[in-house]
């Protein structure tokens, strides 16, 4: 496979089918949003952290693939005209599954939480922050290409429990790095 092809030279890039984009399209946008997020997933899965967090992640930056090539592939096209290895592409609803058992799961370990919590205290916690709001964005920008073009719902509810998830896995991780989790308190004088 070439690395370069030289075809989005004029700045359009090519969807799953064959139509060519612009590279500003929200739909482009939509999973370069999730490329970005996946990224930071490995830079945490890259960290001192447990192996089943390292699971999970893995599990979930699958997932964020199978998202991106089905918003990578042309609203348009008939399954029938799509390439085998696509034609079946779906995101089942075990990848929510997933992520509300591990939020579970986690949740019971961890203080109740009383007050919003202001990001950082470890650079594993931080980059878990990071994460989350790029998934935030991501969650807002495939909402928006939905409004105007149909996105499976499975995907917006996957992308919904995805930064809920990245939060408590921000939590988890304080806990277990010993960082402080520092609470926002309103109106709190210095």
């Amino acid at each position: 496979m070439k690395i370069y092809t030289k075809t989005g030279d004029n700045g359009t890039t090519g969807l799953i089918g064959g139509a060519r984009l612009p590279k500003h399209d929200l739909r482009i946008e939509c999973y370069g949003t999730l490329d970005e997020l996946n990224s930071y997933l490995g830079l945490i899965r890259d960290q001192e952290i447990s192996s089943d967090s390292k699971a999970g992640l893995i599990n979930i930056q699958e997932q964020l693939f199978t998202i991106g090539a089905l918003l990578a592939t042309d609203p348009k096209l008939e399954q029938s005209s799509i390439s085998n290895r696509f034609q079946t592409l779906t995101l089942k609803p075990e990848a929510t599954t997933f992520l509300e058992t591990t939020i579970d799961t986690m949740n019971t370990a961890l203080p109740p939480l009383t007050h919003f919590i202001l990001p950082g205290g470890h650079t594993t916690v931080s980059y878990c922050h990071i994460a989350r709001s790029i998934c935030r964005r991501a969650e807002r920008n495939t909402t928006k290409l939905h409004s105007e073009q149909p996105v499976p719902t499975e995907v917006l509810i996957y992308l919904n429990r995805l930064s809920d998830f990245l939060f408590v896995l921000a939590r988890k991780l304080s806990k277990e790095l010993e960082a402080e989790e520092i609470k926002w308190i309103p109106n709190k004088t210095s």
